[in-house]
């Protein structure tokens, strides 16, 4: 494996590249059929980084892994195994688009690297911060409420817009967007510890790594999520990837997730996923 940075907060990598530079749609023709895939029909083959919780890692304890496990059943495959490589540049070129496995779990809607299935998850960036902290009732970035205080933001990220337009990059403490989670914490982990020990009064990042280490560091921490912004777009759509020419197994796939929904559902609410349905909702079961 490369010795690079990689994203640890990968699924920020490639919202904040989608949020930056518009792509054409993904197109999707008929590939080389049904005969000519190389999906394999026995064993569902994930492309995945070894330690990328709370989507990934070796032991399986990721929500990806667990929605992996429920795809090799519901396909009718008899086990599941990993591609593990480090979520970083190269990443789709060695693992999917080189045949070595047949899927990539999480993926956002319009990154045109894949061909994604439908979305089977739709989350959003939330804030977190301390009960009592003067902030109970806040529900976006340019509450009036956040005025001085101490923000915490991955860098790169769509909330910096928000940030910037209200005024409160001076007091903001940047995180880097790009580290190795191999030899290092999770920027989510070390930002929510920093909110813990009070050197940052709020934490904005991602919904889904919010909630899981929120519950890890301080279950009473309070999880906003940010469906009132007026400048940035925080909620996005998360596919399962695949390759272009397996158009089969992208329709197998989708039959999947629409028949298998609320399981899917169930599964991310156990690590406590932020999901936002079509009409900006919270889905809360």
């Amino acid at each position: 494996m490369p010795a690079r940075k990689s994203c640890g907060l990968y699924m920020l990598c490639v919202i904040a590249a989608i949020a930056a530079v518009p792509t054409a749609a993904f197109t999707q023709t008929a590939g080389l059929g049904a005969a000519g895939e190389l999906v394999d029909p026995d064993v569902l083959r994930v492309c995945a980084d070894p330690s990328n919780m709370p989507f990934t890692d070796e032991s399986g304890e990721g929500f990806e892994n667990k929605l992996a496990e429920l795809v090799a059943v519901k396909t009718g495959r008899k086990s599941v195994t990993y591609t593990w490589y480090p979520m970083a540049t190269g990443f789709v070129r060695n693992t999917l688009r080189a045949n070595r496995c047949d899927i990539i779990m999480g993926y956002a809607q319009g990154d045109e690297l894949v061909q994604n299935t439908n979305a089977y998850y739709r989350s959003t960036y939330v804030m977190v911060f301390k009960k009592g902290s003067g902030l109970d009732g806040a529900e976006a970035i340019e509450d009036p409420r956040l005025a001085g205080k101490r923000l915490g933001i991955v860098a790169g990220t769509p909330p910096s817009a928000s940030i910037a337009k209200a005024n409160l990059m001076r007091n903001a403490k940047t995180y880097p967007l790009m580290v190795d989670t191999r030899s290092m914490p999770s920027m989510a982990e070390v930002m929510l510890k920093d909110l813990q020990n009070d050197v940052i009064d709020v934490a904005v990042l991602w919904g889904p790594m919010a909630g899981y280490y929120v519950k890890e560091i301080n279950p009473d921490l309070v999880v906003v999520p940010l469906l009132k912004e007026k400048v940035s777009h925080m909620s996005y759509r998360i596919t399962m990837g695949v390759r272009p020419s397996d158009q089969e197994w992208k329709r197998a796939l989708n039959t999947v997730i629409r028949e298998n929904q609320s399981e899917i559902n169930r599964i991310l609410l156990q690590y406590q996923v932020p999901l936002i349905d079509e009409a900006g909702n919270e889905i809360k079961e």
